[in-house]
């Protein structure tokens, strides 16, 4: 599961890190609702998770901080993040201080926690 701040709520089924000036991430949310179910919204750009949130979501995904970077429009090439110097954990605190880091729209379910691009892996959790 997502860690506890981004967790769904008990009334709901579901959570998304969720940017609504993303086109993949609106597609995976219409999906959600879609299926019925109401999901707990994050605007991660405005309530960002924090670096344990980020790990356990990245645990629960089976990913690598690498694997969750985003670069385009990001200040992924600002940074240098090409370099293999980077740690895991240092990625992640700049995935937590720079949240446009974070590839969207990560998706929570009871059944697994999926970054849903392409918007079809969200048929994996639901």
């Amino acid at each position: 599961m997502c860690a506890a701040r981004h967790e769904p709520k008990p009334s709901s089924a579901a959570a998304i890190w969720h940017n609504p000036r993303c086109a993949t991430s609106r597609k995976v949310l219409a999906a959600i609702r879609a299926g019925g179910v109401e999901p707990t919204i994050v605007e991660y750009l405005k309530t960002p998770p924090g670096a344990g949130e980020i790990k356990a979501a990245l645990a629960a995904m089976g990913m690598t901080p690498r694997q969750l970077l985003r670069r385009k429009g990001t200040p992924y090439d600002e940074l240098g993040l090409d370099d293999p110097k980077w740690t895991s954990a240092q990625l992640i605190a700049l995935m937590a201080k720079h949240p446009l880091l974070i590839e969207r729209p990560v998706v929570c379910t009871r059944k697994g926690t999926r970054l849903c691009r392409p918007p079809e892996r969200l048929k994996e959790i639901l």
